[in-house]
């Protein structure tokens, strides 16, 4: 007998959507299951201004197929040049819903990000007195630092005293990979949450380098000890309203993936909700996906709750697209590496 579950229709609080031929392919990837979603700001050139957060909205919404609906929160890119008078009147305008700080050099195109943390104090401040959250990139990028620490030591040498410094501030700390990102979270008070991604709830480090490079796991934060991966699956699935999802799903070219320096990211928008359904019955947990997928999040962001619900039914394994096509070149599927044999069905 086939077993159904019905949720709110989730929101992804973290995605990136890219631009162009990129974003008109991989847009109805998201839109046909999610609601809504926080959308990324790392484009070439970033999304700096309201003026242009706004046009990057008007484009997503252009490429939105017709009989989709899916409303973009839009988030502005943290540079040390950011004025927080236009981070201010964006915010009071509707048109952002938080602020994304990259450590430069940490990921993909973070090249505009923040060097110099003094230099930033001053949107750091508008924004606590406002209540727009910031979405945090938690790497340090000295290089130092050995690659699997990059988390562990953000927290105690940046995010810590950055919030210490900024009283009020409230903070996503974004695709978090560690038992320290997940005590941090747990422990950091209401203006603090975290996002867990669909793919570090099932790889660790060995599936990206043992047998082989795999690249389509590599990602950033990289994934992780074992420890680690079950720490984020215990907190994604307790309930605590501190977690919820942002998938990170970051879609890339294969050339530029199967490549001698490949780029980092994970493209799960396609089958996320049949993974994660898969993950919390697993651990015994199916009552707490809509938590996680439709409610944590909007609470956190002071959003509604969708009212729409969507229906997922356990049966037959359910077959997706290995690769999906666009203008920029086919982009690789994340595969859990198990049958999924839940499906969105209405």
């Amino acid at each position: 007998m086939n077993q159904i579950l019905t949720l709110r229709r989730p929101d992804d609080m973290h995605l990136h959507l890219r631009d162009g031929a990129m974003l008109e392919a991989i847009l109805p990837e998201s839109a046909r299951h999610f609601a809504r979603a926080i959308i990324m700001p790392n484009l070439i050139p970033p999304v700096v201004t309201a003026a242009q957060a706004a046009a990057y909205r008007d484009r997503i919404l252009a490429a939105l197929p017709d009989g989709m609906q899916f409303t973009p929160l839009m988030t502005l890119y943290l540079t040390e040049a950011t004025d927080p008078a236009d981070v201010a009147a964006a915010h009071a305008a509707g048109l952002v819903k938080a602020v994304k700080l990259y450590p430069a050099g940490a990921t993909t195109n973070s090249q505009s990000g923040v060097r110099d943390f003094d230099k930033v104090r001053g949107v750091l401040e508008r924004m606590a007195g406002i209540g727009l959250p910031l979405c945090v990139h938690g790497e340090v990028t000295d290089p130092s630092v050995d690659i699997f620490d990059r988390e562990a030591v953000f927290i105690d040498k940046v995010l810590d005293p950055v919030r210490r410094t900024t009283p009020g501030l409230r903070v996503v700390m974004e695709h978090i990979t560690t038992e320290e990102g997940v005590a941090y979270a747990s422990a950091g008070g209401e203006n603090i949450a975290a996002t867990i991604t669909t793919h570090h709830l099932i790889i660790n480090r060995n599936h990206i380098l043992a047998g082989g490079i795999r690249p389509h796991y590599y990602c950033l934060p990289v994934a992780k000890r074992e420890k680690h991966r079950l720490a984020l699956r215990k907190a994604a699935t307790s309930g605590n309203p501190r977690f919820f999802l942002g998938t990170d799903s970051a879609p890339h070219p294969d050339h530029l993936k199967e490549h001698a320096c490949g780029c980092a990211g994970c493209f799960t928008a396609t089958n996320t909700l049949s993974i994660l359904a898969q993950v919390f019955e697993d651990e015994s947990a199916l009552d707490q996906l809509e938590a996680f997928t439709a409610l944590n999040g909007a609470a956190f962001y002071r959003l509604p709750a969708n009212e729409r619900r969507l229906t997922l039914t356990k049966g037959d394994a359910v077959t997706y697209p290995s690769k999906i096509p666009t203008g920029a070149g086919a982009v690789t599927v994340f595969d859990p590496g198990f049958p999924l044999l839940w499906k969105v069905t209405d």
